[in-house]
């Protein structure tokens, strides 16, 4: 029975494990040497190798298995993309200043830990009314919009934590960093904020790719940066961070039922729907299949990848009762949204979005088909000819031609492939207005009411043209690297003694290989060995110094090596080795020869420790004080 790990439990943990995060240097605040800059990180050999190991095996557990195309699109992105795409406009939080000093405080941060210091000063003192009060507010304050948050911070009397002067009205801050391209050109641009951009300019050329089928998936693994007003808690809120995001492009009328759903209908994951919320009742445990068939979730697609990202994190370590989706309620959900969740990881800092999943409908698409005028867009084909009823749009041609000159063809060819639900919304505008600007190619062009009309028949049609609708699951890597790193963390029976229990997928070596003490024979032993698990792709690190083996398996357990491979006297004359696993620290003896399939099948999830316990005879050997 798995244990849950609560933020109490955590927090105890905290103070051992950030001294070994700085000791064996995992992850560091960048630029020290300068005095550092806040919510930047390098990450050390240990934790650049965890790192590289989420990575890989989230490309193996869905770009592999579910068929996706990867891209590495660029960080640097001009202005007008990101300002279809709304971030100019709507990227932001909302900032607060210290009216004396100026220090910045992002506004639903400081409301939060301000009644939640409250709560744990005061506690019943407070009354039940006005706990009542800070509960609700905590719950709600990161969906306030500007006026909301103005009238709170007043009521409440929120102030500057460090000086406890009055605060600015909160006004929004956009969280994209720019810059400029070119000396001469000075083209505005940013450093992106996320990595989904990329994919959907690239739609066409991947829909090409995928012999014009939909539905079919894009991935990408890569930096995004954020001009955090207020980063901190480690890898949570970064200015720079690893993300990995996937557009699953599907047809709108197909996107309801998802037929690899399926499989995991009878799967029980952590929900906190909407109606939880709002009840103030805690996660509970759903299986899939009802989730759906209840409408907690909207569809079957989005809640096979909610399916598939639970999968994910538990197998890269994270402990399943830590773990919840929680549902967006409406008034967080963008307005083109039809369904959003988060998963969220308990850590000694709460629970915290680690992952979100949304189904984005066809706004993403729609937003760069009108700001390009090029026509995002997929066709249903049909085997035999159906019959539709079809608007078609005639226009006068040689006018058009007369009125725009060369700029006439591109606004007809762009006009005669609107799809059907664009030419129905035309139509509906030319009731009411004389004219429509549609911009193509960068140029604004004008189509006059009198130049159009609609006549609506039925056709035999082929395909028909549609805007595919996006799911997205987005991870943010940074922060599931921290939740591995605290939900791994032990202490033995002596807490100085301390030790990481890593999935093995994820641990950043595979294994140490010891010796119980310096000998030449055995440093032979060793060469041979490392050669073996190295040509099979296994990281490994040996330890041959002069000092106690128990000393040994403490400097490795410290960064988490979940196997050890120890060379002793044995070793010469029987051709075998003893094998240790980090968190039981029993050892079998093993045959030199096996070592390298046993440590490349654990590494991998094909064999699990009690499975080599069964097979192999114990090793009984007390470890020496370090």
């Amino acid at each position: 029975m798995l244990q849950q790990l609560n933020k109490e439990v955590l927090l105890k943990r905290r103070e051992a494990l950030e001294q070994v995060i700085k000791r064996r240097f995992i992850y560091q605040p960048a630029f020290s040497l300068y005095g550092g800059v806040a919510g930047l990180y390098d990450y050390g050999p240990v934790g650049c190798a965890i790192k590289t190991n989420i990575e890989q095996y989230w490309r193996e557990h869905f770009i592999i298995e579910e068929d996706l195309f990867e891209i590495a699109a660029t960080i640097l992105t001009p202005e007008p993309v990101l300002k279809a795409s709304g971030h100019v406009d709507r990227f932001t939080d909302l900032l607060v200043c210290d009216t004396k000093t100026g220090t910045g405080y992002r506004a639903d941060k400081i409301v939060t830990e301000t009644l939640e210091q409250r709560i744990a000063k005061e506690g019943d003192k407070l009354g039940a009314d006005v706990k009542a009060k800070y509960l609700a507010v905590i719950k709600d304050v990161d969906t306030y919009k500007q006026d909301k948050m103005k009238e709170i911070i007043a009521e409440l009397q929120i102030k500057a934590p460090e000086t406890g002067n009055e605060l600015t009205d909160p006004s929004p801050f956009n969280l994209m960093l720019p810059t400029i391209v070119g000396p001469s050109t000075k083209l505005p641009a940013f450093l992106r904020p996320e990595t989904a951009q990329g994919m959907f300019l690239n739609f066409a050329r991947l829909l090409e790719q995928n012999g014009g089928r939909v539905p079919f998936g894009a991935a990408q693994i890569g930096l995004g940066f954020r001009n955090e007003i207020a980063p901190r808690g480690g890898l949570l809120r970064c200015r720079e961070f690893q993300m990995a995001e996937i557009e699953y492009f599907v047809d709108p009328t197909e996107k309801a039922t998802f037929k690899k759903f399926n499989k995991y209908i009878n799967l029980e994951i952590p929900l906190l729907s909407r109606q939880l919320q709002a009840d103030a009742l805690q996660h509970q445990p759903f299986k899939m299949g009802d989730a759906v068939k209840a409408g907690i979730i909207n569809n079957e697609t989005l809640a096979y990848f909610i399916c598939r990202t639970y999968l994910y994190l538990v197998e890269i370590g994270i402990n399943p009762v830590n773990i919840r989706f929680r549902q967006h309620q409406a008034d967080e959900m963008a307005h083109y949204s039809s369904d959003c969740w988060d998963a969220e990881i308990e850590m000694s800092s709460g629970w915290v979005e680690c992952v979100g999943l949304a189904d984005r409908s066809a706004y993403d698409l729609n937003a760069h088909s009108n700001a390009t005028g090029q026509k995002l867009q997929a066709a249903r084909k049909f085997k035999v000819p159906q019959p539709r009823q079809v608007l078609s749009i005639i226009l006068d041609k040689q006018k058009i031609g007369k009125e725009l000159k060369k700029d006439g063809m591109a606004l007809i060819k762009f006009v005669e492939a609107l799809p059907d639900d664009e030419k129905l919304e035309l139509s509906e505008y030319f009731q009411t207005h004389d004219e429509k600007v549609f911009n193509i190619d960068g140029k604004d062009l004008t189509l006059n009411k009198q130049l159009v009309k609609f006549e609506q028949k039925t056709m035999n049609v082929m395909e028909e043209k549609f805007i595919p609708h996006v799911i997205e699951p987005a991870f943010g890597i940074g922060r599931i690297l921290q939740a591995i790193i605290e939900h791994s963390f032990n202490q033995r029976d002596d807490p100085q003694k301390t030790f990481f229990k890593f999935s093995p997928r994820v641990a950043p070596v595979k294994c140490s290989i010891l010796s119980v003490v310096q000998n030449e024979e055995f440093d032979l032993v060793i060469q041979e060995l490392t050669a073996s698990l190295k040509k099979l792709g296994i990281s490994c690190k040996t330890d041959n110094a002069g000092v106690a083996l128990g000393k040994k398996y403490a400097r490795t357990d410290e960064i988490g090596i979940p196997f050890a491979i120890t060379v002793d006297k044995e070793t010469l004359t029987a051709q075998s080795v003893t094998l240790r696993e980090i968190e039981t620290t029993k050892q079998v003896r093993v045959p030199i020869v096996e070592v390298p399939r046993i440590i490349l099948e654990l590494s991998s999830g094909l064999i699990l420790w009690t499975d080599v316990l069964t097979k192999y005879p114990l090793f009984a050997a007390k470890e020496e004080d370090a």
